[in-house]
Formats: C-alpha cells, sequence, structure tokens
C-alpha cells in the first residue's frame, strides 16, 4: 500500500508539471507550429528518459494535431489538395530523414539549423506583406500545386526525420512563401501535413515500446484543449497573430539550438 501511494503521489506530481505545459505546448502548436519546443522539455524536466519522453510525446502531440486539422477543416481555412499531396511528401520524407540522421551528427545538423534561422526571421521582417490574405489570382496551375505541396512535405519531412523542432512553423511559411497561401490557411495545411508524419513517427515508437502510456491520457487531454483554444485563437485573429506567433517560435527554436551546441 506504502509503494502505491508513493507511486500515486509521483504520478500526480509528474502531471502537475507536464499537463500544464501540454496545454501551452498545443496552444502554440495549433496557432504557428513549435509545441514540440515546449512538450518535449517538460517530459525531461521530471525525469522521463528521453526515448520514452520522445514516444509519449509523438504520440499526444498526434492526437491534438488531428484536433486541431479537423477544426481548421470544418472552418474551411484548409487547402485540402496541397495538404494531402503534402502530406504524402511528409511521410516519405520522414523516413529519408530518418535515415539520413544516421550519417550526420547532431552538432552540423543544429549547426545548419542555427544559421538558417536568422535568415528566416530577416525574411518575414523585410517582406511586410507576408502571409495577408491571399489574392485572387492562382499563382500556379492545379498540377504545379500539387507537385509544389509534395516537394513542401518532401523536404520539410526529411527535416522532421532529421531533428524536428519546428516543423510545423516551417510548413506554414512554406505554404506560404511558395504556394502564395495566407496564414491561417497555411496553417490548416501544415496541421494536416505535419499529422501524417506525426502519426508514422508514433507507430515506430509505440512498436519499440517507448510510449509511457499511463501518461498519454491526462497529457493529451491539455494537449487536445490547448490545440482547441489555439486554433480558435488563430481562426478569429487572423493573420496578424498567426505571424507574431511564429516570431515567438522562431525565437524559441533558436535559442534551444544555441543552448544545446554551446553545452
Amino acid at each position: 500500500m506504502g509503494r502505491k501511494r508513493v507511486f500515486m503521489n509521483e504520478f500526480l506530481k509528474t502531471c502537475l508539471v507536464v499537463c500544464p505545459m501540454l496545454f501551452l505546448a498545443g496552444f502554440v502548436d495549433s496557432v504557428a507550429g513549435g509545441g514540440g519546443l515546449i512538450s518535449l522539455p517538460s517530459y525531461l524536466f521530471v525525469g522521463i528518459p528521453i526515448h520514452i519522453a520522445a514516444g509519449t510525446n509523438k504520440v499526444v502531440n498526434g492526437i491534438g494535431t488531428a484536433t486541431a486539422a479537423a477544426r481548421c477543416i470544418r472552418s474551411g481555412k484548409v487547402n485540402l489538395s496541397a495538404a494531402i499531396w503534402s502530406a504524402g511528401g511528409a511521410l516519405v520524407g520522414a523516413a529519408i530523414g530518418a535515415r539520413l540522421a544516421l550519417w550526420f551528427s547532431d552538432r552540423l545538423l543544429q549547426t545548419c539549423v542555427l544559421v538558417a534561422l536568422p535568415v528566416v526571421a530577416v525574411i518575414l521582417v523585410v517582406k511586410k506583406d507576408f502571409g495577408r490574405e491571399a489574392e485572387g489570382t492562382r499563382r500556379w496551375t492545379s498540377g504545379q500545386e500539387r507537385s509544389l505541396s509534395v516537394l513542401i512535405g518532401l523536404i520539410i519531412g526529411i527535416y522532421d526525420g532529421m531533428i524536428g523542432p519546428g516543423t510545423g512553423t516551417f510548413m506554414i511559411m512554406a505554404f506560404t512563401l511558395v504556394l502564395g497561401m495566407d496564414l491561417l490557411t497555411a496553417s490548416g495545411c501544415a496541421k494536416v501535413a505535419n499529422l501524417a508524419s506525426n502519426i508514422a513517427s508514433a507507430i515506430v515508437w509505440i512498436i519499440g515500446g517507448k510510449v509511457m502510456w499511463k501518461l498519454v491520457l491526462p497529457a493529451t487531454i491539455c494537449c487536445v484543449l490547448g490545440n482547441l483554444c489555439g486554433s480558435r485563437y488563430a481562426i478569429r485573429g487572423g493573420s496578424e497573430k498567426v505571424r507574431s506567433m511564429i516570431f515567438v517560435v522562431l525565437g524559441l527554436l533558436f535559442v534551444k539550438m544555441a543552448y544545446e551546441l554551446l553545452t
């Protein structure tokens, strides 16, 4: 009985730390991507081993992303054709990226991202019309749009397989800059595409037995609530709020990468 009580106390302490952070991660992820920058460290903070933390994080985030994607689809803020084709590319890209990660060192990959992030930030600052409501004329034909969507999913899926953090944010930017979508539509498409890579990754972790199932339910509830609140915030706030949140996520990602390289 005493051992069971100690176990329950430790589990409750874990939930008290992890669950609020998962709500925040879900909120940020549904607006601008990058929720993994908040959720994964929260698991590690309470002493969960890295592989268990990564597996649990993928399962929980996958469910949360599915919730946000469904809400975006219902609101009409998704280009379904682009999203589905990109999801197919992301599945293949994530598999390729996981293989490439075996050949390159973590330090080299993180350095590449660290160099790229300021460039991305400068693009956002200089391009004042970035992510504003898309114009009525089509930039690409239907066939070109499908091809570019697959390419976006493939390239960023490779990044997701190799490194991971900020995948949703980079997808939003790619849909906006390449396909000329407004930020809300781009965010919805990114949710669908990112969901595909999350599902593929989650299956791998589940098969490998690297999921803390007793934490999945409470963490998922908080993550889903965060996603629901975040998607409502994005839909009601328009592109400007999504744009602001992207700056926050890029800043967090830069700090995270720099800290890991320095330590």
